[in-house]
C-alpha cells in the first residue's frame, strides 16, 4: 500500500537543536581567546549576554502563551554571537540591553527563529553602537587603552602590530573578532559538519582581499590586502554571521552573489566611509536583498512550461 504525504519526502536527522550545537562548539575557541586576551571581563560580558538573550527569549514567550523554545540553542548562540562583536571594556547592562533588542525586537517581533529578516546579533550590535557609541568604542583593557588596527590603518598610522598579532588575536577589538585563528578553526569545525558552505566564506573574504589590494588606502594597488582581511570582524562575519540560514541566500550561486555583495560593501565603508568597519552593516544590508537574490538565482522547476 501506498502512503500519500505531503513534501518534503526527503529527510534529514538534523534539528535546530542539533545544528546550534555545532555552532557553539565551533565558537568556543574564538570564546576562549577571548577571555585569554581580554580577562574575565570578557567572560562577564559574554555570561550576561548570552543569559539576557535566554531570559527574554523565555519571557516573551511565556508573555505571547507559545510554546518555549529555549532548548533548541538558539538564544545561546545569539548571546555569544553579540558579545563577540562588543567591547571587553562595556558596562554589563549593554549587553543585558543588546540581548534583549536581539531576541524580542529583532527575532521574535517577526516570528521567531527562521522568520527574522537580519540577524540578530548583528541589529543588536547597530543598535547599540547608535546608542552608546562611547561604550561601544571604547577598546580600554586592564585599564590600558589601545586602538584597533582598522582604526589604526584609517589614521593612517604606522603603528600597526604585527600581521602575526593580529592573526593570533593579541591586538585591541572586539571580544570575538581579533583572534583569526580560532576564528578558522571554528570555521573548519562547521565545514567538516557541513552546517556551512565555502560559497558566502570565500566570496565575502576574497572580494575584500582583491578589491583592498587594488583600490588600497594610498591609492590604486598600495593595499595591504592580507592585513585587512585579518583585521576587524571579517572572518567572524563571512563564517558565522553571513551564512546565517535565515538571512542568507539558499542556492549556491545566491550564495557568491550574497558574500560579494558583503565584501564590496565592506570594502566601501572602510576605504571610504566615516567607520573604519563594514562588516556588520554590509551583512545587514546584503540580508533586504536576500529574497531578490533568492527569485532571480533559484532552478528553473522540471516540467514548467514557458
Amino acid at each position: 500500500m501506498y502512503t500519500v504525504s505531503s513534501s518534503p519526502h526527503i529527510k534529514s536527522n538534523d534539528s535546530v537543536q542539533g545544528i546550534m550545537r555545532d555552532v557553539i562548539i565551533a565558537l568556543i575557541p574564538a570564546t576562549f581567546a577571548g577571555i585569554y586576551f581580554f580577562g574575565m571581563q570578557a567572560f562577564l560580558v559574554t555570561l550576561v549576554s548570552v543569559l539576557s538573550c535566554i531570559v527574554a527569549e523565555a519571557l516573551w514567550q511565556n508573555f505571547t502563551h507559545r510554546k518555549i523554545t529555549i532548548g533548541d540553542l538558539s538564544a545561546v548562540v545569539t548571546g555569544l554571537l553579540l558579545a563577540f562583536n562588543l567591547p571587553a571594556a562595556v558596562p554589563l547592562w549593554l549587553p543585558a540591553i543588546g540581548g534583549f533588542f536581539a531576541i524580542i525586537i529583532v527575532k521574535q517581533f517577526f516570528g521567531g527563529i527562521g522568520q527574522n529578516i537580519m540577524n540578530p546579533a548583528l541589529a543588536a550590535r547597530a543598535f547599540l553602537l547608535a546608542s552608546w557609541p562611547v561604550h561601544m568604542t571604547n577598546w580600554t583593557v586592564d585599564g590600558v587603552a589601545s586602538a584597533t588596527p582598522l582604526a589604526l590603518l584609517k589614521s593612517g598610522s604606522d603603528a600597526l602590530p604585527s600581521l602575526m598579532n593580529v592573526f593570533v588575536g593579541n591586538i585591541g577589538g572586539c571580544i570575538g573578532d581579533t583572534s583569526v585563528l580560532a576564528l578558522l578553526i571554528g570555521g573548519a569545525y562547521l565545514l567538516y559538519r557541513k552546517i556551512i558552505s565555502l560559497h558566502t566564506p570565500v566570496a565575502f573574504i576574497g572580494s575584500v582581499f582583491i578589491l583592498t589590494l587594488i583600490l588600497g588606502r594610498d591609492g590604486l594597488m598600495t593595499g595591504n590586502a592580507l592585513y585587512e582581511i585579518c583585521t576587524g570582524g571579517l572572518v567572524l562575519g563571512a563564517f558565522f554571521m553571513a551564512t546565517d540560514y535565515s538571512t542568507s541566500p539558499m542556492t549556491k550561486k545566491g550564495q557568491v552573489i550574497f558574500g560579494i555583495g558583503c565584501g564590496v560593501l565592506t570594502t566601501v565603508i572602510r576605504l571610504y566611509g566615516g567607520y573604519p568597519e563594514g562588516v556588520s552593516y554590509a551583512i545587514l544590508i546584503m540580508s533586504l536583498f536576500v529574497p531578490f537574490i533568492d527569485k532571480f538565482t533559484a532552478p528553473r522547476i522540471f516540467g514548467e512550461v514557458k
